[in-house]
């Protein structure tokens, strides 16, 4: 496991606050925590559909996409959900319905497509497992309000291309970094079930993260250090800042 952290807690400017483990270990979070780990992702799925929609599928691909994703966004976006149902449908394979065909124009569809794709897989997965958990212990799954933090590292974005498509890969690659070490930090601290689960799930972000960076580095077709330590600033920031409300990715606890 060290091994495996060791370039992750490297790319990160700083470690999980005492402060945020803290109020994780508390019995009475565990629910927001969950939810939220649930949210993080469709998130993390969505954020890579988005991407391969925009700049690497040709658009009679689109349709296939939107429709893979259907089945979570309707859980997590509608009141009225049946989580034995849901996890029944998925559990049935929900897979990809079309093979994508690259947009003509650009360079990198294949390896944008390749990657994402596989990431889209795992996150979908990672969700129904998230749920099957919640299922066996009964908590039931709420609507929360999303945190600052994914929010405040697409401010920092820049708005011309291609350097949009490459901030918004290296984002992906902090927030998938983050995850890793939050799993890392938390797993000590939860019951065995839990311990166990978020082990499993350090290999496929810590590679998440990889496959991002060398995205943004392939699509730059430059020396991206100064963008990464840009945002390694941002993200530090948000991360030790005071937040007002607990969630995965969110900072210090005020209370």
């Amino acid at each position: 496991m060290e091994q495996l952290l060791a370039p992750v807690r490297a790319f990160l400017a700083c470690e999980t606050p005492d402060t945020w483990i803290e109020k994780a270990k508390d019995p009475s979070v565990l629910q927001s925590i969950l939810v939220d780990h649930c949210n993080c992702e469709l998130k993390a799925a969505q954020m890579a559909l988005f991407l391969i929609r925009k700049y690497a599928v040709d658009p009679d691909c689109s349709p296939a996409l939107l429709a893979w994703a259907k089945p979570y966004e309707e859980f997590v976006y509608h009141k009225d959900r049946d989580m034995a149902a849901f996890l029944a449908r998925t559990g049935k394979k929900n897979e990809l319905a079309t093979e994508l065909k690259p947009k003509s124009g650009f360079a990198f569809g294949d390896e944008l497509i390749a990657r994402m794709v596989r990431l889209i897989k795992e996150e979908f997965h990672h969700f129904e497992q998230v749920l099957e958990i919640m299922h066996a212990r009964d908590i039931p799954y709420t609507n929360i309000n999303a945190g600052r933090y994914a929010k405040g590292m697409m401010s920092h974005v820049r708005t011309s291309e291609p350097a949009t498509l490459v901030d918004k890969l290296i984002v992906g690659a902090f927030i998938e970094a983050r995850s890793c070490e939050r799993f890392a930090k938390l797993a000590p601290f939860m019951d065995e079930e839990l311990e166990r689960f978020y082990v499993s799930l350090l290999r496929s972000e810590a590679r998440h993260y990889q496959d991002y960076l060398t995205l943004a580095e392939m699509i730059a077709g430059e020396n991206i250090d100064q963008r990464i330590a840009y945002f390694a600033k941002v993200e530090a920031a948000l991360i030790e800042g005071a937040d007002e409300e607990f969630r995965f990715h969110s900072g210090v606890p005020q209370s």
